[in-house]
């Protein structure tokens, strides 16, 4: 029987000893950045860009270099960056609906019309301003080269949590799944949707995120799964070992708004 995803988190912690906390690796290595500049935005955009038009082909190639689209002006952007070399090597995003139209609706409102279950959830029910869609998650191509992975914008499997005797935790894409907890959370959004592939989404649930299936899979560049989360929810019941990790995050969150609003005249 393969350890869970879990088991292995919790491992890094009690071979390392009780100085050691996954907020603390992280910091050697990564810092999550608010992008709530232009010139932060560009950088997703070119991220995006390589990733999902150069690399994977999911979208054309723009002249500029940038991958946009109509959910941008009203979406929250995180990117992470590497502590070391200072590259924003991954980004991702929450789309909210556009201000002031109620009838607007999310992507995967759109792409799971036929397929949602309505008995678990109804969007349409839901208040449009607490509710938003994670969406373009993605790394850098050096920062996921992995057997298996040269199709995907980022991904996650129990090899990413290394072994008892050389535990490793996945750094990036929790992180980014944090920092959009955060994100979320500072902004008001309590029901967060994701269309993504079930074995992700599958990898997420085992470490205390509690995504729920809300209908069936569709095909959307292979197979995805809708699925949707409490934010509080998954603060209120995050696990032990993620909390100093969030703890951090969530730290790495507030500098960077904070240095927006004093450059603000």
């Amino acid at each position: 029987m393969k350890p869970s995803a879990s088991r292995f988190a919790k491992e890094i912690e009690m071979t390392s000893g009780e100085a050691f906390t996954l907020g603390n690796a992280f910091r050697q290595y990564f810092e999550i950045v608010p992008a709530v500049s232009d010139a932060l935005k560009d950088e997703v955009y070119r991220i995006r860009h390589q990733v999902y038009c150069e690399d994977l082909k999911f979208e054309p190639t723009r002249p500029d270099g940038r991958e946009v689209d109509e959910h941008d002006p009203h979406s929250l952007h995180i990117l992470i960056c590497s502590s070391k070399t200072k590259r924003f090597v991954g980004c991702t995003r929450i789309i909210r609906p556009r201000p002031g139209n109620p009838h607007d609706l999310l992507p995967f409102e759109k792409a799971c019309a036929a397929t949602l279950d309505r008995s678990v959830v109804d969007p349409a029910k839901l208040a449009r301003c607490s509710i938003g869609e994670v969406s373009r998650l993605a790394v850098v191509a050096d920062y996921r080269r992995r057997k298996g992975e040269s199709n995907v914008a980022m991904g996650i499997s129990e090899a990413d949590f290394g072994t008892p005797l050389q535990p490793r935790f996945p750094f990036i894409p929790i992180g980014l799944y944090l920092a959009t907890t955060e994100l979320a959370r500072l902004n008001g959004v309590e029901t967060v949707f994701v269309l993504t592939e079930e074995r992700l989404a599958s990898h997420f649930d085992k470490l205390g995120f509690n995504l729920q299936y809300i209908g069936r899979p569709i095909e959307h560049h292979g197979v995805r799964v809708p699925s949707m989360m409490s934010v509080s929810s998954v603060i209120r019941n995050m696990r032990t070992n993620l909390q100093s990790l969030y703890r951090t995050i969530a730290a790495d969150i507030a500098r960077g708004l904070e240095q927006k609003e004093a450059e603000e005249p």
